[in-house]
């Protein structure tokens, strides 16, 4: 497996995003994590670890083990139980992933083949399940029944957002209260546990615990309005995928929403057959859901509520002391924002 952190060693600090920096500044604990990964992820089963592998080093940040770590220098804890954390929080993270890619019927994953497209479906689900799996295996390892409560609290809530979110699909009507569930549920849900964690093996208190589970909730959220804004505004080449898949798939994200909202008989028209999905949806659709977005603000509006779950990640770091990794934490959630275009 490609390490997943010697890209940021090949430029200069001045090139490197935060996320880059946050994974030079804890590059040592990174690599263990990535062999802790290799390690347990291994199987006399060949295809295990051939199709894993296949998603774990296909150039994805680790954003959310990487959080672990960070959290854990934030709180100077000196153990090693962060780096099984963060390969439990990774393990979680890519069994979401390729279920979410069999569900979704997608074909490509940070520019690569996904691995149901590869593989097929049925062995795509079947590893997914050997890595909840093995999660959960690691969480019995680390012996903390508070730990254990928080991962697996997680894994629950991550699964209940893909149900729910597979009961809005393609419903126009859908409710921004209801996305943002979906996003809570879905992402910020993984994100608030890698976090919380670190609070837990350092022994700090339990508003120390909830400052790092509100900072990675609300990161998480911001990350995915985020992601759902870049779908209509961004380039393949930086997000890894087609352009307005999520319109083509039908997704009701926010900028959908917005949209929307803001439409007139005519339009609502126009976005109740297109939301079905793309063999309902015709040449020059997605350039006139621009269109409607644009009249409607809907992408810039998003990325404002984006910045605002962003700041209020930011704001979740006041208790903790000004240092070099609570910087780096906050430009974390600025960039979740700012991945641009």
């Amino acid at each position: 497996m490609a390490n997943a952190i010697s890209a940021a060693h090949d430029r200069s600090d001045a090139d490197l995003s935060p996320v880059d920096s946050l994974m030079d500044h804890l590059a040592d604990a990174m690599q263990q994590v990535d062999a802790t990964i290799l390690a347990r992820m291994d199987s006399p089963v060949a295809m295990i670890p051939d199709l894993a592998g296949h998603l774990v080093s296909s150039g994805g940040k680790r954003i959310r083990p990487l959080l672990t770590l960070a959290c854990a220098d934030l709180l100077n804890y000196t153990g090693d139980r962060h780096i099984t954390l963060g390969a439990i929080v990774e393990f979680i993270h890519t069994a979401t992933l390729l279920h979410d890619d069999v569900v979704d019927q997608s074909e490509m994953r940070r520019g690569k083949r996904t691995a149901n497209l590869i593989w097929g479906n049925q062995p795509s689900v079947l590893v997914g399940d050997f890595l909840f799996s093995r999660a959960f295996q690691l969480m019995v390892e680390d012996g903390s029944l508070e730990v254990l409560r928080i991962l697996s609290g997680a894994s629950a809530v991550i699964a209940e957002g893909e149900v729910l979110q597979l009961q809005a699909a393609q419903d126009i009507t859908t409710t921004e209260d209801t996305y943002l569930n979906v996003v809570s549920a879905k992402t910020a849900a993984l994100f608030a546990a890698a976090c919380e964690v670190a609070a837990v093996i350092a022994g700090r208190s339990a508003d120390d615990q909830a400052a790092l589970r509100a900072y990675g909730e609300d990161l998480g959220i911001a990350f995915q309005i985020a992601d759902d804004a870049l779908d209509y505004a961004s380039s393949a080449a930086v997000m890894g995928k087609a352009v307005g898949d999520d319109f083509r798939d039908g997704k009701v994200t926010l900028p959908v929403i917005r949209a929307y909202a803001c439409a007139n008989a005519t339009e609502q028209d126009f976005w109740r057959r297109v939301i079905k999905g793309a063999r309902f949806q015709q040449d020059g659709d997605l350039d006139h859901a621009l269109d409607l977005m644009t009249k409607a603000n809907a992408i810039e509006s998003s990325y404002r509520t984006a910045y605002d779950y962003a700041a209020r990640a930011k704001a979740a770091l006041d208790r903790f002391p000004k240092c070099a990794v609570r910087d780096m934490l906050c430009a974390v959630a600025d960039h979740a924002v700012a991945r641009q275009t």
